[in-house]
């Protein structure tokens, strides 16, 4: 059986490339889309998606707003999504949970957690 790939939905290119960096050096597959319409027309064609890291704060169609519009796709709506977020702010993480996502992490991304994360989504 062939491993998931992460889908990595975030606007700047340091933190794709960053989060790639380490992922790859795992032996994690991933694919990432520069906003949240960009990664929603990704799912579209690529089915081997397990796990989601979606930025939070993005222009145009923030997380919140992708995470809602891929949690209303037939067929992506059970996709698990991890939000990770700058603000780091109180309350953060209970309003991405609220919002759809399945976890949470906050940047700067603490890999060992990240990681954890993944394993329960990827390898089960």
């Amino acid at each position: 059986m062939e491993q998931k790939k992460v889908l990595i939905i975030d606007d700047d290119a340091r933190n794709i490339f960053a989060l790639k960096a380490v992922l790859r050096s795992r032996g994690i597959s991933c694919i990432s889309a520069s906003t949240g319409a960009e990664g929603l027309a990704l799912l579209e064609g690529v089915h081997e998606v397990g796990v989601v890291l979606m930025d939070i704060m993005m222009p145009d169609m923030d997380g919140y707003e992708t995470i809602a519009a891929l949690r209303a796709k037939e067929g992506e709506s059970h996709l698990p999504i991890i939000a990770v977020t700058a603000k780091a702010m109180v309350g953060d993480r209970e309003k991405c949970l609220e919002a759809g996502a399945d976890d949470y992490i906050s940047k700067p991304v603490d890999v060992d957690v990240l990681l954890s994360q993944l394993h329960q989504y990827l390898f089960v």
